[in-house]
This record gives structure tokens, C-alpha cells and sequence, in this order.
């Protein structure tokens, strides 16, 4: 299984009254956290040398109930937001994974894909482990359960890190311990925050600002910190030459008033509008965004440009994501219920449409047509990334290259296609500039087909890693 999913993991301080409310802060941020994943959620805490947890199909609001909430009583727990890319959305894929085994209790939540899962996997099945699941955080659990069996909780997990290869962000609980530890490239986003009742490790610093804290830092590419006595205790596993950050975090995927790894995504965001604006100049009327992942490169272009900026398309804010939700046909059915022009704006108007990517053009296509219905006399498509042209490995919901329109038509083609009168997309460079951070330092597999692990029948530009003894 490869998902695009958020984490996050909570330690209260246990002389504080509310000391045993880890499953509310936990709640409060997978709310902030929703965008990474619609599908299923799950809370898991300990409390007295048990493990409670409650997981359900749907949204964060849809799963739990004030009175399910209150029910789980703890001072430490993790929780989780799956997005499948693969089908399979099910109640037994949803996380925190829970495994039971002779001196305790491990629960998992794991953002990321593991390249090498399913050879994990068959060698786990061989030795007569039974999976329940057919997500990579089931063989992430049963090479764990091993090792605690014969090591220490860090050790363990640094003996399981140097089996794993691809993305991983986990959170990870065992019994009352809270760890949470990055892949030795970085390519998902953590981060550690502290708040006025203790400690939290999340996917994105959104969810702890939504629970009035403060950003500590990023977890560190192959690091593993322990969270106990309201202290980070950090480990440095893996060394790297070079970090691989996910670019579409960056473009798409990352909620705008995040921080990641330094870098806030709205000025990034910002940056694109402004480095689109100066690659592909264009005459028109307005600037218009496709919300919402569109509207801050449409401010920088607007910036960038002096074109006014007008909104063109409402969204109807209580339907998902379209990129992240599973099945074409939902997809398409999706534009249809989720957008709807202001004709009254763009009637006569020659537009310059920003989105963030496009990945199969069915949604560029559709909105095309929409403005186009709606009476703008010209659509000038800029695109807040480069043509995608190749799967990604690593977790996002590019599994073949069949479905990348990019990957198999030149612009001009693609314009056509998505019935545009020009279309530009950023390039490579310019995200680099707008992002902000050393070009060795992120994966851009899916733009230009070099990977940054080896991925079989790819071209790969590995980054050297050391393994770390300690």
C-alpha cells in the first residue's frame, strides 16, 4: 500500500490536571491534519498498562463523538489520517496498527511507502507471520515486534530503519513510550512542538499551532527522538549527504500556514506565483486561482505581474480534495459537485488560470470548460509545477505512468487537450528558487525521472547514507 497520510503523536505532562486528555489534543490535530488524508482516521492512547483506540471510514468530525472522545482516557497517545492510493479503503488499513505481543503493546501510525514492502513482507510471511492488512505499516509492526523481543525500544527501531527503504514518517507507541523517527532522506514531513501540556510530534506544524503551540523543530532526516518526561531525547540513526524532500508537500499537499523543514508554505507558494509570473508573461484581464490550492501563486503572480486578481470559481468547501480521492470516476464527479463560476467576474475576460500541478488534466479539462461556459473569452493556464512526468514511489497517487498526461504529450498536446488558448508550467529551476532550499537537498523523481533510491527499472541519483552505532 502507498499512502499520503498525516501522523501525530501526543505526550502530556501527568501532573497537569488535564493529564489524561491526549485523545482530545490528538483530535484537534488530525482536524488540522484532515487534508492529508479523508478516508479513514484512528486515535490510539495507553492508559494503566492498556491500549485503547477507536478508528473509523470518513472524516475526522464523521468517526468521533465528543462522548468516543471521553472515553479514551490517557496521557500518551498517536493518531492518524490515511489517504489509500491504491483502492483497498477498508476498516482493517485504517491506522494507528496495532500488534500485541509477549511484553506489551506497539501501535503505529506511518505517513510514506516503503519500496522494498512487499519483499519485507514475503519474507515476514515465510517465517509464519500472519498480516491482517495490506499496508507497509503491518510489515513495519511485525519487524519491530522481532526486534523488541531481543533489544531496547531505540535499538529496535534503528535495527528496523536499516531494513527499510523508501519514505517513512512514524509515530510510534510502545506501551506508554511515544518515538517518532523520519527516514534517512527526510521525504515526508515531521515535526516536534511543545505546548502548554506537554509534547507533540505531527506531520505538519499546523497541528500544533491548532493546539496553541510552538514549533520546536523538524525531526531530522534518519533521526529518532523519544518523548518522555517532557524532554525530546534525540538519536541520530542515519547520516546523509543530502536530504530528498518531497517537492509536492511544498506545491500541494501541505496545508499553507505549515512550516516544513524550515521553509513556510504559503511564502513558497507565493514564490511560485511570482517566478510563473516571470517565466510566462501573458497579456490579460484578471488572475484568477483554482481554489484553494491555487490562490497564494495566484496572489504572487498578481503581485509579480500588476494584473488584477479576481476570483473566477467558488469551491464548495464540504467536498474533498479531487487529486486524493480514490477512483477516476469519483474524481471527475467530484469537479462537478466541488467548483462553480462567478460568470459575472469572468464573462468577456481573458483569464489567467493558476492551479498547483496538473496530474491527469481530467480536473483542467473540466474547469476549463466551466470558464469557458461561463463566457471568458481566452484561458491562459499557468501551472505551479513542472509537467509531472513519472511515478511517484513514495506515497503520492501517481502509480503508473499511463494516467500522467505529461508523461506521454508535449505542451502543446496538453493544451489542446485541456482546451486552453496557452498553457505554462513552472520550471524545475523555479521551484527550486521559490522553494528555497538546496536543489540536491529534494526529490523531484516524478518531474524528472531521477529518483533519489533506487527504484528498479528507474534511474536513481542516490544520496549516501551512514548508518549511525550507538
Amino acid at each position: 500500500m502507498k499512502e499520503e497520510c498525516g501522523v501525530v503523536g501526543v505526550l502530556l505532562d501527568d501532573t497537569k490536571s488535564q493529564s489524561k486528555t491526549a485523545a482530545l489534543q490528538i483530535y484537534y490535530s488530525l482536524y488540522a491534519l484532515q487534508h492529508r488524508g479523508q478516508e479513514s482516521t484512528g486515535i490510539t492512547v495507553y492508559n494503566g498498562g492498556s491500549t485503547h483506540s477507536l478508528k473509523g471510514m470518513g472524516l475526522v468530525p464523521e468517526v468521533y463523538a465528543r462522548e468516543d472522545i471521553a472515553k479514551l482516557v490517557g496521557h500518551v497517545g498517536i493518531g492518524h489520517v490515511r489517504y489509500s492510493t491504491t483502492g483497498q479503503s477498508r476498516i482493517e488499513n485504517c491506522q494507528p496498527l496495532i500488534v500485541n505481543y509477549k511484553s506489551g503493546t506497539v501501535a503505529i501510525a506511518h505517513n510514506g511507502n516503503l519500496v522494498n514492502g512487499s519483499d519485507l513482507r514475503d519474507e515476514l510471511e515465510s517465517e509464519g507471520r500472519i498480516f491482517i492488512t495490506d499496508s507497509d505499516t503491518e510489515v513495519v509492526a511485525h519487524l519491530l515486534v522481532k526486534e523488541l523481543l531481543k533489544h531496547g525500544p531505540v535499538e529496535s527501531i534503528k535495527n528496523v530503519m536499516n531494513r527499510l527503504e523508501g519514505s517513512y514518517s512514524l509515530a510510534i507507541m510502545i506501551d506508554d513510550l511515544l518515538i517518532a523517527a523520519r527516514d534517512p532522506l527526510g521525504i515526508k514531513p515531521l515535526c516536534i512542538g511543545k505546548t502548554d501540556l506537554g509534547l507533540v510530534v505531527a506531520s505538519e506544524s499546523v497541528a500544533i499551532d491548532t493546539l496553541n503551540g510552538k514549533l520546536i523543530r523538524d525531526v531530522k532526516p534518519g533521526e529518532v527522538v523519544v518523548l518522555k518526561d517532557g524532554e525530546v531525547e534525540s538519536h541520530q540513526v542515519y547520516n546523509t549527504t543530502h536530504a530528498a524532500h518531497c517537492v509536492f508537500e511544498y506545491i500541494y499537499f501541505a496545508r499553507p500556514d505549515s512550516v516544513i523543514d524550515g521553509q513556510l508554505v504559503y511564502k513558497v507558494r507565493e514564490r511560485i506565483g511570482r517566478e510563473l509570473a516571470k517565466e510566462h508573461p501573458v497579456e490579460a484581464d484578471i488572475i484568477s486561482p483554482v481554489p484553494d490550492s491555487g490562490i497564494t501563486s495566484a496572489v504572487g503572480y498578481t503581485r509579480e505581474s500588476g494584473i488584477k486578481y479576481q476570483e473566477g470559481l467558488m469551491k464548495n468547501r464540504y467536498i474533498g480534495r479531487t487529486f486524493i480521492l480514490p477512483g477516476q470516476e469519483m474524481r471527475e464527479t467530484a469537479v462537478r459537485l466541488k467548483m462553480n463560476t462567478i460568470a459575472e467576474n469572468i464573462e468577456e475576460k481573458r483569464v489567467v488560470l493558476i492551479d498547483d500541478s496538473v496530474v491527469r488534466g481530467t480536473t483542467s479539462r473540466k474547469i476549463i470548460k466551466m470558464i469557458k461556459d461561463a463566457g471568458a473569452r481566452e484561458i491562459h493556464a499557468r501551472i505551479g509545477s513542472p509537467a509531472i512526468i513519472a511515478p511517484c514511489y513514495m506515497g503520492i497517487d501517481m502509480a503508473t505512468r499511463e494516467e500522467l498526461i505529461a508523461a506521454n504529450n508535449k505542451v502543446e498536446n496538453i493544451c489542446n487537450t485541456i482546451n486552453a488558448d496557452s498553457l505554462g508550467y513552472l520550471s524545475i529551476d523555479g521551484l527550486v528558487r521559490a522553494i528555497g532550499l538546496d536543489k540536491e537537498d529534494l526529490c523531484m523523481g516524478c518531474l524528472t525521472e531521477v529518483y533519489p533510491l533506487e527504484i528498479p527499472g528507474e534511474k536513481c541519483q542516490c544520496r549516501q547514507t551512514r548508518l549511525n552505532q550507538f
